[in-house]
């Protein structure tokens, strides 16, 4: 029998008002000068500057220069702000764009080269050999659980290309995850990260890697976030839908690390070449792709429509994952969120040859990327 293993290291402190101990925890860890990583919409508005407000005794700088999809030259200006605050620990506070950058400012800080030297898939990938500064992680989101991840989506400056750089080295020390933080957010992002936080967990299950712990969370994960999205959507002032999908997101981004799949490989295309949200672009592409991953999973795809309590069994899942999608306010086809039909090519280009749909239940080739975003489209 193969011998596997597992890790789930990283410390959460979970509720509502949790953000207010960060200080003390900095504090008491003889930590002084944080630098808060945030991006720039966030940096703007009064949640920002209510946080500060608790982080009492301590000296504070902020970079807010994350936006869109993060990217290598982010990465950078943040590691110059670090330096020049003097900073000795770094918070990052976001979603999932501002906690990436959050994560490898700290590597670009201390150590040379290009931070994209240190990517998995680099000819000459660079080892992070030297202790990173300390890092807390604060989600304001409920979507891509990058809080508990041990890796950072950076995207090249030019090309847009994105690139993971993977090390448990960068696992956030402490997340404080604290839902209050997410009431402010609108219908529609809520819509977008609510639906990326369940596709993590649906493609994680669905993955045939081998690990139970992994695919017990994405299953509790999946049942949390199919009965909290829609009322976290329409009613933003609900605490326990908000609790309930900031779980869901850290579940997903735990069950993750068993892989995901081929909704994956697309979304990332769309993010390179369309610069689409990476919640939505999982939310147009999943029904599409579950639909021909089924027959791959009957099985899976029968306790995923259980825990979701859809009648029907396996064969209603997509139908049920359709109407929700709808209900939550996405809908249209690809076409209607600005892709357009010649870009197709370069689409699959990127999916093919994305880590991410070597765990899909089928094994994808150029031609089924190709039909998938035409039928997506």
């Amino acid at each position: 029998m193969t011998i596997s293993g597992f890790s789930f290291p990283t410390a959460i402190h979970f509720g509502a008002g949790a953000r207010k101990e960060v200080s003390q925890h900095l504090l008491s860890q003889g930590l002084k000068r944080p630098l808060i990583v945030t991006d720039k919409a966030l940096g703007a508005l009064p949640v920002l500057a209510e946080f500060r407000s608790h982080l009492t005794g301590l000296e504070v700088a902020v970079f807010a220069g994350v936006f869109g999809n993060p990217t290598a030259g982010q990465v950078s200006d943040g590691a110059a702000a670090f330096r020049s605050h003097g900073a000795d620990c770094i918070i990052g506070f976001g979603g999932g764009a501002a906690l990436d950058v959050a994560k490898v400012v700290g590597i670009a800080a201390t150590h040379e080269g290009h931070i994209l030297d240190y990517a998995w898939d680099h000819p000459q990938v660079r080892a992070i050999d030297r202790d990173l500064p300390y890092f807390v992680a604060m989600p304001t989101t409920a979507g891509t659980g990058s809080e508990v991840g041990r890796s950072a989506v950076i995207s090249e400056d030019q090309t847009h290309l994105k690139r993971v750089i993977f090390s448990p080295k960068v696992l956030a020390r402490i997340v404080f995850a604290d839902p209050e933080l997410t009431l402010g957010l609108p219908p529609h992002v809520t819509a977008a990260t609510g639906m990326d936080a369940l596709t993590h967990n649906i493609e994680s299950y669905l993955s045939p890697a081998y690990h139970p712990l992994c695919d017990g969370i994405a299953l509790e994960g999946t049942r949390i976030a199919a009965r909290a999205l829609l009322a976290a959507v329409n009613e933003p002032g609900n605490l326990q839908a908000r609790s309930d999908m900031m779980m869901a997101s850290m579940m997903g981004a735990i069950a993750f690390q068993k892989d995901l799949g081929a909704v994956h490989a697309c979304a990332h295309a769309l993010g390179a070449v369309c610069d689409l949200h990476h919640g939505l672009a999982n939310a147009l592409m999943i029904d599409t792709v579950l639909a021909w991953n089924r027959e791959a999973a009957t099985e899976k795809f029968d306790e995923l429509a259980h825990v979701c309590k859809v009648q029907g069994g396996g064969e209603e899942f997509v139908p049920w994952l359709r109407a929700l999608k709808y209900r939550v306010g996405i809908s249209g086809k690809l076409g209607g969120h600005g892709v357009k039909r010649e870009q197709i090519p370069r689409l699959v280009q990127i999916a093919e040859a994305d880590i991410c749909h070597r765990t899909n239940p089928r094994p994808c080739s150029a031609a089924d990327f190709q039909r998938l975003f035409e039928e997506a489209m």
